[in-house]
């Protein structure tokens, strides 16, 4: 059995309801928001809702290595230190296909998004597929 063929959608394991952040607001406010919400990234949206981006953890770590402090640069705004295009993958998508775009992309975490493709609806990360591994390797071992 290969794991192919186990392999469950994206839309099974996903986180759904994700955190999002506005692209609008000041970068300080994502740095607190990760924080509270204890997410290593946020999808970043537009008024809309419609996403933008996605700002992570590394993002902030490279604001903060200029030697300043976030709140010490009035205007910064999360637009400025997110990464765009945000990485996505469909709601009926396999884990497999998630876990190779990540892979190629370098990347921990893709946005799920609508079947329209341009409102964020979960995300998925190497977390949620390194627990769906354990959970076949499991089953195969019999444990």
């Amino acid at each position: 059995m290969s794991i192919q063929t186990m392999s469950p959608s994206v839309g099974e394991l996903m986180s759904i309801d994700p955190v999002v952040i506005g692209a609008d607001e000041p970068a300080q406010a994502a740095e607190q928001l990760m924080a509270e919400r204890r997410v290593s990234g946020l999808p970043v949206v537009d008024r809309s809702g419609k996403l933008v981006g996605v700002v992570s953890q590394t993002d902030l770590v490279r604001a903060h290595a200029a030697g300043q402090t976030l709140a010490s640069w009035p205007g910064l705004a999360v637009r400025h230190l997110m990464t765009a295009p945000a990485l996505t993958v469909r709601i009926d998508e396999s884990l497999l296909e998630a876990a190779r775009r990540m892979e190629e992309r370098h990347v921990h975490r893709l946005v799920v998004v609508s079947p329209e493709g341009d409102t964020p609806i979960g995300v998925i990360s190497t977390l949620d597929l390194v627990g769906s591994l354990a959970d076949l390797l499991e089953a195969r071992d019999g444990r």
